[in-house]
């Protein structure tokens, strides 16, 4: 399995505090996973969240962004550190393809779970394509044990949506990800890219302690 191994506490000088609209997001990051998590037949396989590598939430966005080539939204990726449990969040950048699901202007959150060590190397990448790069998958719902083996065998990321209460399995062809920099910047004093987020061995800031405790929460594996 996948490991990051994290051997120093980097000490950075501040940078410009955290915006509003950052700290909001990350709160947002924290309210999709605990309300998925709280939807007993519609929600992420506890399985293949024990497995992960990686998960990546994008809270909700609206229509009126989704243009070709437009941003599409921004979110946080957080990855599994052996000995030190998971990764402080990165900011991520999700860009392009084909959102179907969207029509009509809701809003839609989204959350992709890595699964393997290929995935969290794509993930590390400064940009790369769901189903080019990286093999990616409509994740399974509810508490199917073999629907979520057989994804989980099948796929690198495997990848959901939530539009109006509905949370489905939703395949992301075409999707570009990307990291953030100015927002880690504004996080870590740093113009930083997912990996040396992830690698540095930072601790997230207050706003983000609601998310990490929720994925100590929801995860049964170990993970401080």
């Amino acid at each position: 399995m996948y490991r990051f191994s994290i051997a120093v506490i980097v000490c950075l000088p501040l940078g410009a505090a955290p915006s509003p609209g950052v700290n909001k997001r990350l709160a947002e990051s924290a309210e999709v996973m605990q309300e998925i998590m709280q939807t007993s037949d519609r929600t992420v396989p506890q399985s293949l969240l024990d497995r992960s590598q990686c998960v990546v939430i994008v809270p909700g966005h609206k229509k009126g962004a989704f243009l070709l080539g437009a941003e599409y939204g921004r979110g946080f990726a957080t990855c599994r550190a052996a000995g030190a449990g998971w990764s402080a969040p990165a900011a991520v950048r999700l860009e392009g393809g084909s959102f179907g699901f969207q029509a009509g202007g809701q809003e839609t959150d989204v959350v992709m779970l890595v699964m393997n060590e290929r995935g969290a190397k794509r993930l590390m990448k400064s940009q790369f394509t769901l189903g080019g790069e990286a093999s990616v998958a409509a994740g399974p719902v509810g508490r199917n044990l073999e629907a979520a083996t057989d994804a989980m065998l099948t796929a690198e990321i495997l990848t959901w949506s939530r539009t109006r209460g509905l949370f489905a399995g939703v395949s992301l062809q075409g999707v570009t990800l990307r990291h953030d920099r100015k927002v880690n910047e504004q996080l870590y004093g740093q113009p930083w890219s997912t990996s040396e987020v992830v690698f540095s061995g930072l601790e997230p800031n207050d706003a983000a302690l609601p998310l990490m405790n929720l994925l100590n929460r929801y995860s049964s594996r170990p993970v401080r």
